[in-house]
């Protein structure tokens, strides 16, 4: 019986299956294993960092600059924008994100980070298709996602209030 080109294909793709399920048994006996709790305990820490550092600019907003204390949110929040694009600029925040993963992604810092690095990545390209065009890939979808969720949680709301 004479093989065809199908069934030799089909031979073919099956045995690199079999190859490449082979090779990744293989080599996850060989992949570190990650420190879930080491890498919890620094985003615990960095974040908790950066929030605490966060207080202290609003209490010096309050003390210093006699804001009300409901009014020194704004200033506290474009403050650590300010920030963390400095420190992002200077190459700083990429390291402080590499130790402290998610401690460093998740604050408004992280938010900034993610803009500032964008923008100065594309910024070769000029500032309409290279910052602008580029600058809210990653930070873009976090803008659509959190409007669309402040929407539907504002609707449940409505919707409660309406009934009680």
């Amino acid at each position: 019986m004479k093989m065809t080109d199908t069934d030799h294909k089909q031979k073919t793709n099956s045995q690199q299956e079999k190859e490449q399920k082979d090779y990744q048994e293989f080599a996850g006996k060989y992949r570190p294993k990650p420190k879930v709790l080491i890498n919890c305990l620094k985003a615990f820490l960095i974040g908790g960092l950066i929030c605490d550092l966060g207080q202290l600019v609003q209490i010096m907003y309050i003390k210093w600059f006699d804001f009300a204390p409901d009014r020194a949110g704004d200033p506290t929040v474009a403050t650590l924008i300010f920030l963390s694009c400095l420190l992002t600029g200077l190459g700083i925040y990429d390291e402080i994100g590499q130790w402290a993963g998610a401690g460093s992604a998740v604050p408004v810092t992280g938010f900034a980070n993610s803009i500032s690095s964008a923008a100065l990545e594309h910024y070769t390209e000029g500032y309409v298709l290279g910052v602008g065009g580029n600058m809210f890939k990653l930070a873009g979808s976090v803008i659509v996602w959190g409007t669309v969720s402040a929407f539907v949680v504002g609707v449940i709301r409505t919707l409660i209030t309406m009934m009680t």
